[in-house]
């Protein structure tokens, strides 16, 4: 699965002389946290986010009067405020690479470009999170079983053959690191198969079963 699969394409962006209180209610009436900010052929030049503008209001403590205020926000421009070294994606990277990206520079979303660095979409951590409930098949029936086995070849194609052999398939399967070095835990999901029966057959095999339950 690759960002294009995933990526929102209709991008609200403004423009680095879009005033701040324009932008401000780009983003409270969208529902959005951050805008691209592009040039005249749509080309990246930026990204405002919403702590940005937040940051860039004075506080409540500040001396000045209410009309004051509105008059220097409304004299502020994006470009004064924007973040201009922007993270970027490219429609063709893998969507756990993107995900691991936001993990990296701990960024929420991620503007996508073209070669010609125009904005073409955006990928958010709310899209990444609804791959991975997808991924995991979240909310479907079946057996999710929680699996600790040596990190070593043919494990997965054992799961697997046993699986079927006992009339079973395989929904999703997840794989992390082990508590312990050369280990692994697999989670996997999986329907039409006795749960008494798959976790006996399995632990007879060698395989701990951590957790077995009914979703």
């Amino acid at each position: 699965m690759f960002v294009r699969d995933r990526m929102t394409t209709s991008v609200t962006a403004v423009s680095a002389k879009t005033s701040f209180p324009d932008a401000l209610k780009l983003m409270q009436e969208g529902g959005f946290r951050r805008l691209p900010v592009v040039d005249r052929k749509g080309r990246l030049v930026g990204i405002v986010s919403e702590r940005d503008l937040l940051h860039a209001a004075p506080s409540a403590a500040s001396s000045l009067s209410i009309w004051e205020v509105q008059y220097l926000l409304s004299k502020l421009e994006i470009e004064m405020i924007m973040t201009k070294d922007v993270v970027t994606v490219t429609p063709e990277m893998p969507v756990e690479d993107a995900a691991s990206l936001m993990v990296i520079k701990k960024v929420g979303g991620l503007p996508v470009v073209d070669k010609e660095k125009r904005v073409i979409g955006i990928i958010t951590e709310t899209d990444i999170f609804e791959t991975f409930v997808e991924m995991f098949s979240a909310g479907a029936a079946g057996l999710r079983l929680t699996l600790r086995v040596p990190e070593r070849k043919g494990v997965l194609a054992k799961l697997a053959t046993t699986i079927f052999e006992l009339g079973g398939s395989i929904e999703s399967v997840g794989s992390f690191y082990g508590e312990v070095a050369g280990e692994r835990d697999l989670v996997i999901k999986v329907r039409d198969v006795s749960k008494d029966q798959l976790v006996d057959t399995l632990e007879a095999l060698g395989d701990q079963v951590v957790d077995a339950r009914d979703a």
